[in-house]
């Protein structure tokens, strides 16, 4: 790599690819060349930079210019001004201040409380280039494994970390590999679970397109520790990107004598192969996603035996997620120790969230275990957006549960969540404002997890239903009081008796918003009234007589010419043809249309 006076890098992410950045960084490398400064100027695609609100996003090196929203035919402009002239392009600016003091990427209140470990690479090398990723200390940590570090020792600096899985269910990484290691089995397995599935979450997707060598590190590592040669990255096809990201990233791993026969020449060999998911939700769930890879439906079975002994065609095998995995090259050059060093007591390390929502600064979040989250959605999420009021946040996904502004100093870690009626999950962090129906969003998320339930245990697949049903008749004002019991028994009985995680958490959303919010549901049944103003059977719009001018904007826009009216004369909506779009409401610039 030759030494250059400027770095371009482009962000390219899944979010920002859709949004051209892949046609910005054609355009830059073009504009370098016709404006001659492409022997001294490098363009780089990069991963995901995180802060999705602002796609698609251009660095450039070394002034670290952070410029967003950027459009192709930017292009010209950034290479003209910043590389030719030095003038930074103000209009593309995150910090538009024209101060020499200007905030440093580090400095700006989306990055300032994050630390990343996990997302180390992303945003900063290219994915693609092997080369990039040794340059940032790639690869050390297995030819330090391999080389000076035997399997105990391996073993013993993952429990001194106190790594947890970050899948959801928080198991001692160093447990789980030991248990595998300890199987006397001349055929082991490593598999990696990125079968992300819950809605709104992209964490593990990113990880892979940003860095994905650090996963074949880890698992290469996971093979030489349990005595493993081979190992399987099994992910939906959903994701072609990252699909295609790992291919290169094994091709390249295989010619540098990284992965494959005699690795380093250490005598230890392993692969990895992948496999394609077909996005059934329930294949997260590390049996389902074991026979998945055997050529089998995805289904769960009982446990024990568990994978570590009895995994994938019944041979002894570890299974991480991706974020999980991402950790260990990290603690392994650094040491358990230093990792331990961040979090708390019980929570080690940091945390991956997809933030999202009704949240100004949407996008991937890292931060130390801890956290509370008044600090995520509020100094690094910026708050809610519109100037509206804040509600809750859904953590955990469809398993997960609310997290009401009483919590909003809670430290997020295991035990504080848990504590709340919720669970970490993967890491999705959805967040809600007063026009959210709490009722609704039960129903949203059961919906999810009946349509996903694989069906093979009763619990999970008459109880998904049956609690969808009840939460059906709510929102349409049809709920009794009764109702609220039988959600309870119902939750309690799938909890208990489903065979996987998904029947097991699937009514965690309905309890915990029947915990916090209940006075919601009793509006919805006692007075059918929808408090949040959501649920479209129990609302209806209605025109004030004081504040109508006669305009006959809403007239226009209503879709099924729902409102009548002559012209400076007051307009009426009829109520059997309404469909409660909401239209008239969003078209009216008097606030003359309610809800009631």
């Amino acid at each position: 790599m030759g030494v250059y006076n400027h770095y371009i890098l482009v962000c390219g992410g899944t979010g920002c690819e859709s949004a051209k950045s892949d046609q910005i960084y054609k355009n830059l490398i073009h504009e370098c060349d016709k404006q001659e400064v492409h022997e001294k100027t490098q363009v780089v695609k990069t991963g995901c930079f995180g802060f999705c609100e602002q796609g698609p996003i251009v660095k450039v090196l070394p002034e670290e210019s952070f410029y967003v929203h950027v459009e192709p035919d930017d292009a010209k402009e950034i290479v003209s001004e910043h590389i030719v002239k030095g003038r930074e392009v103000n209009r593309l600016l995150y910090d538009k201040t024209e101060s020499k003091k200007r905030a440093q990427i580090d400095e700006m209140d989306f990055y300032q409380k994050q630390f990343r470990v996990v997302l180390r690479n992303c945003g900063v090398i290219d994915p693609e280039n092997i080369n990039e990723y040794i340059a940032r200390d790639g690869y050390v940590a297995l030819e330090k494994v391999l080389f000076e570090m035997s399997r105990d020792d391996v073993i013993e600096e993952l429990k001194k970390s106190g790594l947890r899985g970050r899948g959801g269910a928080g198991f001692p990484t160093w447990m789980k590999w030991n248990f595998t290691k300890k199987v006397e089995n001349p055929e082991k397995y490593v598999v990696c679970n990125a079968d992300e599935g819950d809605p709104g979450a992209y964490m593990d997707r990113s990880t892979l397109e940003g860095d994905p060598h650090s996963i074949l590190e880890a698992m290469t590592i996971a093979g030489y520790t349990v005595g493993a040669s081979y190992g399987y990255i099994y992910i939906r096809a959903e994701y072609p990107l990252a699909i295609n990201r790992l291919k290169i990233a094994m091709e390249q791993a295989r010619e540098y004598g990284l992965l494959g026969d005699n690795i380093l020449g250490s005598g230890f060999s392993f692969d990895i192969e992948i496999r394609l998911g077909a996005g059934a939700f329930v294949c997260g769930e590390e049996t389902a996603l074991l026979r998945s890879i055997e050529g089998e439906r995805g289904m769960p079975t009982p446990r024990p035996p568990f994978p570590a002994t009895s995994g994938v065609f019944g041979k002894p095998t570890v299974i991480n997620n991706v974020e999980t995995w991402a950790n260990v090259p990290v603690i392994m050059m650094k040491g358990g120790d230093w990792f331990a060093k961040i979090g708390t007591e019980d929570s080690k390390g940091t945390k991956v969230f997809a933030l999202t929502g009704k949240i100004r600064n949407s996008g991937l979040v890292e931060v130390p275990m801890g956290t509370t989250l008044r600090e995520i959605v509020f100094d690094i999420g910026g708050g809610i957006a519109n100037g509206r009021e804040f509600k809750a946040v859904q953590t955990g996904g469809p398993s997960g549960g609310v997290i009401t502004k009483d919590y909003l100093d809670t430290p997020i870690d295991f035990i504080h969540l848990k504590e709340l009626g919720s669970i970490m999950g993967s890491g999705g962090m959805i967040v809600m404002d007063e026009d959210d129906c709490m009722v609704d969003v039960s129903k949203f998320y059961l919906g999810f997890t009946v349509d996903e339930s694989c069906g093979k245990c009763a619990p999970c697949r008459v109880g998904g239903r049956t609690l969808y049903n009840i939460l059906d008749r709510i929102t349409k004002g049809e709920g009794q009081m009764d109702d609220i019991e039988k959600i309870k028994t119902v939750g309690l009985a799938m909890q208990k008796a489903s065979l996987c995680g998904l029947g097991q958490t699937a009514p965690n959303p309905v309890i915990s918003t029947l915990t916090y919010f209940s006075d919601e549901y009793k509006a919805h049944i006692k007075d059918q009234r929808c408090p949040a103003g959501s649920c479209k059977a129990l609302i209806s719009y209605h025109i004030l007589a004081d504040k109508c001018i006669g305009c006959g904007v809403c007239a226009r826009r209503c879709p099924v010419n729902a409102i009548e009216g002559e012209i400076r004369q007051l307009h009426t909506i009829d109520q059997d043809l309404c469909i409660k779009c909401g239209e008239c409401q969003v078209a009216c610039k008097f606030d003359a249309v309610y809800v009631r």
